[in-house]
């Protein structure tokens, strides 16, 4: 069993790693909390919320008034043994239908530990019970878990521990909807089962997956599709091109940029503009106190991030700098903003596709530039639907040009 479960813990922590998600401080595990276990079961004994049959111990669903108060259902109105998995004999031994196991005695050649009602293993439910109530006491700030725990699983938590110890269990409830893939359930059964190592060897990166699982509300079903996970890349690809900005071109942009102010955060304080990146701080906050809104949270950072993803693209392809001291004070603040609000859900920037040859691109480079020239000559000419036709047929190579006064024509790629 230890092999097994050590196996299977490593292989979970090198998904996790791969995704950037934070080690917890503990991991309290079941086998190493069954002193906990046994004394929780006892003390249920001893206030009559539990009682032993034949080496088992069940939970008097009864003993506890307000048993379905997570779920919203009411004992009378519940299926009994609707999955199937209660015995004639378990139904038998129960003082009421719902009464759940706290200690199953073991049978012949099961794995088992010792105990005051002979050899067994803990139940379902207790063991996160009593590990809530051994790491962090009676009561706790948040419970998480799959929207399918929420009945019996949380609901049975919640009557043993309150119960127990005569306190609220946990003050909020965080459920996750279930995962999905083109639009049904995801399950072995059906066929259509996959793991994080799969999805990230199709080439999807690690954080273009995290981006696709924070685009929608953890309260909500995630339907994973290949166009759906290639929009995410798509939209994680410029993402993370704003990203590696300040990283990648800080020679060229001298950033953090030097100021006739008497230093930076006194240069933000007196740009208009960061008065409007202080809203898209508080936006973001605002979404995230919303019940963990994530797709609106990256909703702020896709907006703070456009001109940024220009400014690559510009000294990516033509070597353009930023002349006005305002506005590149204005980019570096806003850049600084990105990386600090992307970060606090996890969104790092990830090391930069290699680009094509520096012949190549210069090859381009100077078929666009004389796409523009001649786009120009027609503008002077008067011939605007040639004109037009040369910045649609640019738009259809994904290059984008953008007109600026004084007869200046700059273009970026999508």
């Amino acid at each position: 069993m230890k092999e097994i479960s050590e196996r299977n813990i490593n292989e979970f922590h090198q998904d996790m790693n791969q995704l950037g998600i934070l080690r917890p401080d503990r991991m309290p595990r079941a086998t190493q909390c069954l002193d906990e276990i046994r004394l929780m079961i006892e003390e249920l004994q001893s206030k009559g919320a539990a009682y032993a049959i034949d080496g088992d111990v069940y939970f008097a669903v009864t003993k506890h008034n307000e048993y379905g108060k997570l779920s919203n259902r009411e004992l009378n109105d519940q299926e009994l043994n609707a999955d199937g998995r209660i015995t004639r004999a378990e139904e038998t031994k129960k003082q009421h239908p719902f009464d759940f196991a706290l200690w199953k005695g073991a049978k012949e050649n099961e794995p088992s530990f010792p105990s005051p009602w002979g050899a067994g293993r803990p139940g379902w439910h207790i063991e996160c019970s009593a590990m809530v109530k051994a790491e962090l006491g009676n009561t706790i700030d948040i419970h998480l878990g799959g929207a399918d725990l929420i009945f019996p699983h949380h609901e049975n938590e919640i009557a043993q521990s309150e119960a127990a110890t005569g306190k609220q269990l946990a003050r909020y409830w965080l459920h996750n909807g279930m995962v999905n893939v083109n639009g049904e359930k995801m399950s072995k059964s059906l066929g259509n089962f996959t793991t994080i190592r799969a999805i990230l060897s199709t080439g999807i990166s690690p954080m273009a997956l995290r981006l696709f699982v924070l685009q929608a509300h953890y309260r909500k079903p995630l339907d994973f599709t290949k166009d759906a996970l290639n929009a995410a890349a798509t939209g994680w690809k410029s993402l993370n091109k704003a990203l590696c900005l300040g990283a990648v071109n800080a020679k060229e942009l001298e950033w953090p940029p030097n100021s006739h102010l008497q230093d930076i955060d006194n240069a933000a304080k007196a740009s208009t503009k960061e008065e409007l990146y202080e809203n898209y701080k508080q936006r973001f906050i605002d979404y995230m106190n919303d019940d963990i809104n994530t797709s609106g949270a990256l909703a702020v950072l896709f907006e703070l991030a456009r001109p940024l993803k220009t400014l690559s693209n510009c000294l990516e392809i033509q070597g353009a700098n930023v002349n006005n001291e305002s506005e590149h004070i204005s980019l570096f603040f806003r850049w600084k903003l990105l990386v600090e609000l992307a970060s606090v859900i996890g969104l790092k920037a990830e090391k930069l596709e290699d680009k094509s040859s520096n012949t190549i691109r210069t090859k381009k480079d100077v078929d666009i530039k004389k796409a523009i020239n001649l786009r120009k000559e027609a503008k002077q000419a008067g011939n605007y639907e040639k004109a037009d036709q040369i910045r649609n047929d640019l738009n259809k190579i994904g290059i984008r040009l953008i007109d600026k006064p004084g007869g200046i024509t700059e273009w970026t790629q999508n």
